[in-house]
């Protein structure tokens, strides 16, 4: 297996995107992973997704397309993929952690970028990669759902 972990960013073409309809997408996305093998962990702020991927090369890339292609959100940009020798999130076919802004402006190397109010559309691979190590470490696994 040639395992990746793909993270990307998009926003929302919906001006608020409601609980219920975050559920209904970590539904569907969590019974595809399994199908497909892959696992990883969504993100949701401010219109905007963070969203990373792991899993078979072939299997991320086919779902990132399919996630390229839906229009409930445009922008879609994909920070980085590349190899990794084992999975961040191997249990969570896509976990959902709630976040506040508070706790994300406490994250090492971040505080400055979310005390700006930014969204993901903005975060870059460094940032990126910042905010991956800080759910590697998990940080935040009692506020999964």
């Amino acid at each position: 297996m040639d395992l990746v972990h793909c993270i990307y960013c998009s926003a929302s073409t919906a001006p608020i995107v409601s609980e219920a309809d975050l559920e209904a997408i970590l539904e569907v996305s969590r019974r595809n992973n399994a199908k497909s093998g892959i696992t990883g962990m969504l993100l949701y702020r401010n219109g905007s997704f963070f969203q990373v991927l792991e899993g078979d090369r072939s299997a991320v890339e086919t779902l990132f397309e399919t996630i390229d292609a839906d229009p409930r959100h445009f922008r879609v940009t994909k920070i980085v993929i590349e190899p990794i020798a084992e999975r961040a999130f191997g249990s969570w076919t896509m976990g959902y952690p709630k976040i506040s802004s508070k706790v994300l402006a406490e994250i090492p190397g971040l505080n400055d970028f979310f005390l700006r109010g930014e969204s993901y559309l903005e975060i870059g691979e460094g940032r990126a990669k910042t905010l991956l190590a800080a759910f590697k470490e998990e940080r935040w696994r009692l506020t999964l759902s």
